[in-house]
C-alpha cells in the first residue's frame, strides 16, 4: 500500500453488512486500517462485535431482508456520527444443499438434479437476502447519503451471474438482479453524488465456501491460475471503488475471479 493510499478514508463513516467473517470483516478492517470510523453489521451479532471491536468500531446486528431493521441501522449510524460516507453491502447466502446435491451427482456420475427439489421457502430466502437485502440497503444508503451530497456504495455479486454453475439457478438468479439493480440505481443517484459500484469475485475462500464439497470446489476452480482468492484480495477491489481514487467509474461490475472467465 502506498502512503497515499494508506489514509483514504480518513474521518469518514462507513458501513459495511456481513461484515462479521469473510469479504465483509476483511473490508471492514481495510476502512478501518485506512482512517474510516466502521459499523459493522451481520445478522450474527455476536460475530460481528468481534470484529468490531477489533478495530474500534461499532457493531449492529441486523438481518438485511428486513426492511424496518435496515431502516432502523441507517438511522442509527446517522443519528450517531452525522452522516454516512461509504456503504459495502457484502451480507448475502448461498444454498448449502443445494451444493449437497451437486456433489452427490458428481459422485456417482449422475446428471445434476437441484431444481425439481428446490422448495419455495429456499428460493425465497436466496432471494430475500440476496436481492431484497440489496435494495433495502441500496434505498437507505441513498435516503441518508442525500443530504451530505454524495457517497460511495460497493455491492457484492458473483461471478456465477455470468459463469453460472449447474444446479445453483436460486443463487446464480439472484446475484445476477444484484448486479442489474445497481447498476440502475448507479446511473439514477450518481446525479446526487453517490457512486454505486459492484464487485463479482469467484471463489473466494471463506467460511461459505468451506461448506462447498472438494469436488465441486474443483470444478468451480477450473481455469484460473491463481486457485481461490482471499478476502484480502477482494477488499482492495472494495476500497478502490468505494475511495476517490475511483471517482470516475459509475455502475461498473468488476470482475475479481483470477482469469477464470471473461464479460
Amino acid at each position: 500500500m502506498t502512503t497515499a493510499q494508506q489514509r483514504r478514508f480518513e474521518g469518514r463513516v462507513a458501513l459495511v453488512t456481513g461484515a462479521a467473517s469473510g469479504i465483509g470483516a476483511a473490508a471492514a478492517r481495510q476502512l478501518a486500517a485506512e482512517g474510516a470510523r466502521v459499523h459493522v453489521v451481520d445478522l450474527a451479532e455476536e460475530a460481528a462485535r468481534t470484529v468490531a471491536d477489533g478495530i474500534g468500531g461499532v457493531a449492529h446486528g441486523v438481518d438485511v431482508a428486513d426492511p424496518d431493521a435496515v431502516r432502523a441501522l441507517f438511522e442509527t449510524v446517522a443519528s450517531e456520527d452525522g452522516r454516512v460516507d461509504v456503504v459495502v453491502h457484502a451480507a448475502g447466502i448461498d444454498d448449502p444443499v443445494a451444493k449437497g446435491h451437486i456433489y452427490e451427482a458428481a459422485e456417482k456420475g449422475e446428471p445434476v438434479d437441484v431444481l425439481s427439489r428446490l422448495e419455495d421457502p429456499t428460493w425465497r430466502r436466496i432471494h430475500a437476502v440476496n436481492l431484497d437485502g440489496t435494495f433495502h440497503i441500496l434505498r437507505e444508503a441513498v435516503r441518508t447519503m442525500r443530504p451530505i451530497g454524495g457517497g460511495a456504495i460497493v455491492t457484492i455479486g458473483s461471478s456465477a451471474a455470468f459463469d453460472t454453475l449447474v444446479g445453483y439457478p436460486h443463487y446464480a438468479s439472484s446475484k445476477a438482479a444484484v448486479h442489474a439493480l445497481s447498476q440502475s440505481v448507479a446511473k439514477e443517484v450518481i446525479h446526487f453524488g453517490i457512486r454505486v459500484n459492484t464487485v463479482a469475485p469467484g471463489p473466494v475462500d471463506t467460511a461459505m465456501a468451506a461448506r462447498t464439497p472438494e469436488s465441486v470446489r474443483k470444478r468451480m476452480n477450473d481455469g484460473s491460475a491463481f486457485g481461490y482468492a482471499t478476502a484480502e484480495q477482494l477488499s482492495e477491489s472494495i476500497c478502490y471503488l468505494a475511495s476517490d481514487q475511483a471517482s470516475n467509474v459509475v455502475g461498473a461490475v468488476l470482475l475479481s475471479n483470477g482469469g477464470r472467465f471473461t464479460v
